[in-house]
């Protein structure tokens, strides 16, 4: 932590599916004074976050939505917990149908987490970072996440189409850390977004500083780099396994 600012580590950005380098999928490690959250668990991310945190000394998991690439590992955490640290009551935040689906995976959570269903407008605050929730464009429930903590403000977009826009949060956030699944002129389908729009709504919405993240493994990343920043209007950041940023 660098000035009571929020601190951002990438621990997976790949989008839908493991990219063959590096290629957790899309997982965080948001630290807020001494406060340390798990934001999103996609697959491949559990032994990452390893590497960047006491997974005891956690405080709380936010889970955007209940596609694998987001929230599976949640499943290493549960088994460390239970059998190896005996831990309890670890809170973890999601929207409606997550805690459902993955029930598939166990047989009875038992006490490990304490389980809160998040949605559209919601706020909760925990320990030093301040939380706020917008449902995006994706299907199935899927909440956009602000963090802000020490007049510092960081929105992630989760996964969303063009019909979700992060002014929601209100302009001027410090970073926001945005899906750029697809390149402008080959988007698979409207429930994601293109770098270009990814730039574009981080415009609109006044951002101090763009990252974007969930990439489609086979794309260019430069590329994509260029048509967001070129939107963006200034030069933006790649997320990449481990990055760390202060915000």
């Amino acid at each position: 932590m660098v000035n009571g600012r929020l601190e951002l580590t990438v621990l997976g950005c790949s989008g839908s599916y493991g990219a063959p380098a590096g290629g957790a999928c899309s997982s965080y490690l948001v630290r807020a004074g001494g406060t340390t959250i798990w934001l999103d668990c996609g697959n491949g991310s559990f032994a990452n976050l390893q590497q960047h945190a006491n997974v005891a000394d956690l405080d709380a998991v936010v889970i955007t939505h209940a596609h694998p690439d987001h929230c599976v590992d949640l499943y290493g955490l549960h088994v460390l917990y239970r059998y190896g640290l005996g831990r309890d009551c670890l809170p973890v935040f999601t929207p409606e149908g997550v805690e459902k689906q993955l029930a598939s995976l166990v047989d009875n959570w038992g006490d490990t987490f304490d389980w809160h269903t998040v949605g559209d407008g919601d706020a909760t605050t925990i320990g030093e970072a301040q939380l706020r929730f917008s449902r995006t464009d994706h299907p199935p429930p899927t909440v956009a996440v602000e963090v802000a903590h020490a007049n510092h403000r960081l929105v992630y977009t989760s996964d969303t189409g063009p019909e979700w826009s992060p002014e929601v949060f209100g302009p001027g956030v410090d970073l926001l850390l945005s899906e750029a699944t697809y390149q402008h002129d080959d988007i698979r389908t409207p429930i994601h977004l293109s770098a270009r729009q990814a730039g574009e709504k981080a415009r609109a919405a006044k951002a101090k500083e763009l990252m974007i993240t969930h990439l489609w493994p086979s794309i260019d990343p430069i590329a994509s780099v260029e048509e967001a920043s070129e939107a963006f209007g200034r030069l933006v950041m790649l997320a990449a396994p481990h990055l760390v940023t202060h915000v």
